[in-house]
């Protein structure tokens, strides 16, 4: 099945119940980051302070700093990497490297378009904006990479330690975080998916546009 972006829906299995536990663990996130996107909002990205965060999601400091390392992992850190490399694997074998990955990012940019399109302005904005935010982005995409040369290492049977599959996870990251950043800098004007898909067409045709 196709999206209304032409791109194939994400076979990614669904996500089994949560326990109590985890349910709990969630909550705090979501509020965390719920009131510091509003903070930011309110009162600009510097001027607001990870006391200030916690304060108004009703948590302390150090229940804070468990769930987000920095406050630029508050606009950088989702749920979304972990649900891309399942839906990777999940993918039928033989399919190639970035049609792979195209029928893995749909379903989880799609979800995260539809959870909160608002806040996804205001994390790219800020990613574009703030220096800190682009440092810490660095890191971030380092362990996406990672993440994703194993699955493309097991796919193909390669070594884990082979170089092929971290060339591979490196185009892909880099495709798809210029995406994001082009969709931030035109204004959001078009359709995230578009422009994703737009990326890596270019990228599974060789850059023979160039």
């Amino acid at each position: 099945m196709t999206s209304k972006a032409g791109l194939p829906q994400s076979s990614a299995r669904p996500e089994p119940p949560l326990g109590l536990r985890e349910r709990k663990k969630r909550r705090t996130r979501e509020a965390i980051r719920r009131e510091a996107y509003r903070l930011f909002r309110e009162q600009g990205y510097d001027a607001t302070t990870i006391d200030q965060i916690a304060d108004a999601a009703e948590v302390s400091a150090s229940t804070f700093f468990r769930y987000f390392p920095t406050k630029e992992d508050v606009v950088l850190t989702d749920e979304y990497d972990p649900m891309i490399v399942q839906a990777l694997r999940d993918v039928p074998p033989g399919t190639p490297v970035v049609e792979t990955v195209r029928q893995a990012v749909v379903g989880p940019l799609r979800g995260m378009m539809d959870a909160g399109r608002a806040e996804m302005k205001l994390r790219m904005r800020l990613t574009v904006a703030e220096p800190a935010v682009q440092a810490r982005s660095y890191h971030q995409q380092r362990e996406t990479m990672r993440m994703m040369a194993e699955v493309f290492a097991e796919r193909s049977g390669r070594d884990p330690g082979d170089p092929e599959p971290r060339y591979a996870a490196a185009a892909v990251v880099g495709v798809l975080n210029e995406s994001m950043l082009l969709w931030a800098e035109s204004g959001f004007t078009r359709e995230p998916i578009d422009v994703v898909d737009e990326a890596l067409r270019f990228l599974g045709d060789g850059l023979s546009a160039l």
